[in-house]
């Protein structure tokens, strides 16, 4: 549906295999939020009948996710952390525009992003992993994040104007890129 303007290169995938158990911790934490920002989006947006729907059901899909996750961090004997502030997410979270409307355009937009971001990055992940659980799991983890992203242009497009929905998302898609550019590699998704 759209592409990322910004392609990670190899040296962050080094960063996250140089340091799995750390990346495993912070995907969990990212998981867990992810599901409360589904939560969120159903509770101020309740008048929203498809997006309500669509919001339980990633919360609850976020949710399963970050059970997995933590499954994996037990089977290492490795404890959840507390969570971190993430810079990419107060970043571009930077670029909400205020006005109840253009706010939920961009809300959507910038999760789809986040979304895409995550395909891109869990596919690397997979990509990098040996064969065995892990492997698989973030090859499907990629596939979901995947779907996730397209969910949110299709929630966008339904409540307002194409062309607009387009134009926003190429914008946000720019802020992204340079997001991405100036932040350092490390074990963790953003």
């Amino acid at each position: 549906m759209f592409e990322l303007k910004y392609k990670t290169p190899v040296k962050w995938t080094e960063a996250v295999l140089a340091d799995f158990d750390a990346f495993l911790c912070d995907h969990a934490a990212a998981e867990k939020k992810a599901s409360g920002m589904a939560v969120s989006m159903l509770s101020h947006y309740p008048d929203r009948k498809n997006l309500v729907r669509a919001m339980t059901d990633l919360a609850i899909e976020e949710l399963i996710h970050f059970k997995q996750v933590l499954k994996l961090m037990q089977a290492k004997d490795i404890q959840l952390a507390n969570d971190e502030k993430d810079m990419y997410i107060k970043k571009i979270r930077a670029v909400f525009r205020n006005g109840k409307e253009v706010f939920f355009l961009d809300r959507l937009l910038v999760a789809a992003v986040i979304e895409a971001r995550g395909h891109e990055r869990f596919a690397l992940v997979g990509d990098a992993l040996p064969e065995g659980k892990e492997k698989d799991f973030y090859v499907s983890i990629a596939k979901s994040e995947e779907k996730h992203k397209n969910l949110f242009v299709e929630l966008a497009y339904e409540y307002f104007d194409k062309a607009e929905v387009d134009q926003r998302l190429e914008e946000i898609l720019t802020e992204e890129a340079a997001i991405c550019e100036s932040l350092p590699f490390r074990a963790a998704l953003h």
